[in-house]
């Protein structure tokens, strides 16, 4: 397996992955409403700014999170859709970054949010 070495590694990664949520019975409801062609972008840019390090991301990803009605059950069940997709494509430091930075994200959402982990 390879690991993640481009932006469009990225992309393969989160559109796999949000192929997951979307039918999922806790993580789909909550993202019902996402317009996802207009949303994906952003996203990409995110993770392609954590991860290649590329600037491409100019937002607060929190701000677009905090009113949505989730637990931390919610985000468990995004750690491991999120660290299983990671596994079934990737291999290597980057794979292994992403999902370390997701934990953290998570982790952050949560405490901000008030949700015990």
């Amino acid at each position: 397996m390879k690991d993640i070495t481009s932006r469009e590694d990225i992309v393969f990664l989160l559109d796999s992955f949000y192929e997951k949520v979307k039918p999922d019975p806790l993580l789909g409801p909550v993202f019902a409403n996402v317009d996802w062609p207009k949303h994906m972008p952003s996203i990409y840019n995110f993770w392609c700014s954590i991860v290649l390090g590329d600037q491409s991301y100019r937002d607060n990803p929190f701000e677009k999170h905090k009113n949505l009605a989730v637990n931390s059950t919610h985000f468990n069940r995004w750690i491991e859709l999120f660290t299983g997709t990671v596994d079934d494509h990737f291999a290597g430091e980057q794979a292994d970054e992403i999902k370390s930075r997701a934990h953290s994200i998570s982790g952050i959402f949560q405490h901000r949010m008030g949700l015990g982990r």
